[in-house]
């Protein structure tokens, strides 16, 4: 029966996480290890984390920005600047195996909390920093936001209209990545300290994972050195692997093969096309670009869009209409993959992460501001009302950030 309870409860149900991170890179984290079975508390700092401002849209106050990073999370407030709060957190710490944190660089030293104290006082934790360059090196310490990260990283130089300026992706691609990483980084810590039975500090950096992203340009850039610019759809390695006119709506292929190559150019009525010099292989095609694309958009000129993807991608070749995000979240694949979550009036994006036996499960709505300090307090033996000086909202209604 435990071993069931367990199954249905997740991979990660015998794992305890404090997250007392903020914004987005250090939450997201928090929502991947809860989502997969953890029991996560949710710390926030007496203002709330700002992203519960992040709005509009707001549901119940929140916006969400907040509540598309914190499901499955138990919520309580705490101000750690203060000793009382200070060993509170370290009583929550006692029994946790994981501490996620993205304070200013300084904050939990000047709280005589350094690395090393943690590690002392708990050797099997794991403590994760979510920071924006790192500790050290000459720009360790510094905050980081994303898209100020994708400018000094290289991201935008690369992404962009061909010839144009360089652009910000439209979305949080750096922060997102982070958090996977750190969630990557913690599943290896917490594998390690089964042989070992010790923690250890796991640090990702915006910044770091800014340049990892960088691929195929680094490579490129290695091997050549050309500095790549902003090339808009088009890969700058492949061809054809762009967005391309048709009788109705744009659609991207990314033709990664011979073999896809003459199916396409068969579907669309233009068979000579393998054949051609120009276009015989990935090199030739790619050399030959712009030609390539006109003779394509030939044969692609009386196609619609969503019946030649259905057609194309069914016949191998991969491609997609380029569509809205209505268009995606209404889409039955979307459904099917259980990719929309809905708990009562919470509705939010599923994981991606699909196990067989212990699949992810949506227990919780994203806490309201301060909702489960009591129950928290309760579990540790804590008397709240001696503390009430540091917990901020234990006996209020829940934060309103704001109404819409």
């Amino acid at each position: 029966m435990e071993g069931q309870s367990m199954t249905m409860r997740g991979s990660l149900a015998n794992i305890k996480v404090i997250d007392a991170s903020r914004v987005l890179g250090g939450p997201y984290a928090g929502q991947v290890l809860a989502d997969h079975g953890a029991d996560v508390i949710k710390i926030e700092p007496p203002a709330g984390d700002e992203t519960r401002g992040w709005g509009p849209p707001f549901l119940d106050g929140t916006a969400s920005y907040f509540l598309g990073l914190n499901r499955n999370k138990r919520g309580m407030a705490l101000d750690m600047s203060k000793p009382a709060g200070q060993e509170l957190l370290l009583r929550l710490l006692e029994t946790a195996d994981v501490f996620i944190e993205n304070f200013k660089a300084g904050t939990l030293e000047r709280w005589g909390l350094t690395r090393e104290e943690l590690q002392t006082r708990f050797p099997r934790l794991i403590h994760c920093r979510v920071s924006g360059f790192g500790s050290d090196g000459p720009m360790g310490g510094l905050p980081g936001y994303d898209a100020a990260i994708q400018a000094s990283c290289g991201i935008m130089s690369v992404n962009g209209e061909l010839g144009g300026d360089p652009l910000r992706v439209g979305l949080p691609v750096v922060d997102m990545v982070t958090g996977l990483n750190a969630v990557i980084g913690i599943l290896m810590a917490l594998n390690e300290r089964v042989a070992s039975g010790k923690g250890q500090f796991v640090e990702t950096a915006l910044y770091d994972c800014g340049v990892s992203l960088l691929h195929p340009h680094l490579p490129n850039y290695y091997l050549s050195g050309k500095v790549a610019k902003p090339s808009g759809n088009a890969h700058p390695n492949i061809c054809p692997y762009d967005t391309f006119a048709t009788a109705t709506d744009p659609i991207f292929l990314a033709v990664g093969n011979n073999r896809q190559f003459e199916i396409l150019c068969q579907i669309i009525g233009r068979p000579d096309l393998p054949q051609n010099p120009l276009f015989v292989s990935n090199g030739e095609r790619n050399v030959n670009r712009d030609a390539l694309k006109v003779e394509l958009e030939k044969g692609l000129a009386s196609h619609e869009c969503n019946e030649l993807v259905d057609t194309l991608i069914k016949a191998g070749v991969p491609c997609g209409a380029v569509r809205t995000i209505d268009q995606v979240v209404a889409d039955e694949h979307t459904i099917h993959r259980e990719m929309i979550v809905d708990i009562d009036n919470y509705r939010g994006t599923g994981s991606p992460i699909k196990m067989s036996r212990t699949p992810a499960s949506y227990r919780l709505k994203p806490p309201q501001f301060a909702e489960h300090t009591q129950e928290i307090l309760d579990e540790f033996a804590v008397d709240g009302k001696a503390l009430e000086e540091v917990l901020p909202g234990l006996d209020q209604p829940p934060l309103k950030t704001r109404t819409a």
